[in-house]
């Protein structure tokens, strides 16, 4: 049976640098394992009156989570941090499965997480310092390698992320620091 990796993108905005960066980095993996990418735009926000039953669809994210043996998330940076949205979905994922369950029993526990992303000047290496930090708090965990930082400054043509040979292999060896974790 394939592996199956989850592919979250910060970026909401169809065809973003970032939805871009995360397509051009499924296809280095297609060959070995599946890739899916996940869609929570629906998500409400995390509240705890609605929490318990979970929302159909938190329960429906929370499952693409708990399916997955590796997740890949690749953001923007929206004033040095992730975008609320993301947060949102991380917040969600990382509450008890059940009433009364620890915090430890929940859908990202354990999942072992690759991280890139597309932004400006910064690199998007305050998101993913921001990531780093955040991943262990909610029991994630934040592979070695994630130094997939992507400065957009000529680097795009009529809205097409085109990435250096530099890169594109760094993206690479991101693939396969995640396949082989996943692996393990």
């Amino acid at each position: 049976m394939a592996k199956k990796i989850l592919m979250i993108v910060g970026s909401l905005r169809t065809d973003s640098y970032n939805q871009q960066l995360a397509g051009y980095a499924a296809s280095y993996m297609r060959d070995r394992a599946e890739v899916s990418f996940l869609d929570y735009r629906s998500l409400p926000f995390m509240d705890q009156d609605i929490e318990f039953p979970a929302p159909e669809a938190v329960a429906w994210a929370r499952q693409q989570v708990l399916d997955a043996d590796g997740i890949w998330i690749v953001t923007a940076e929206y004033n040095h941090s992730y975008p609320g949205h993301l947060k949102n979905l991380l917040d969600w994922l990382s509450r008890p499965l059940k009433q009364g369950d620890s915090r430890e029993n929940n859908a990202i526990a354990g999942k072992k997480v690759m991280l890139s992303g597309v932004a400006g000047k910064s690199s998007a290496a305050g998101v993913l310092e921001n990531m780093k930090a955040l991943l262990p708090v909610i029991f994630a965990v934040p592979l070695d390698g994630s130094e997939g930082y992507t400065y957009l400054g000529g680097a795009s043509e009529n809205g097409a992320l085109i990435l250096s040979d530099e890169m594109e292999d760094r993206l690479r060896a991101q693939a396969e620091k995640l396949l082989s974790a996943i692996n393990e």
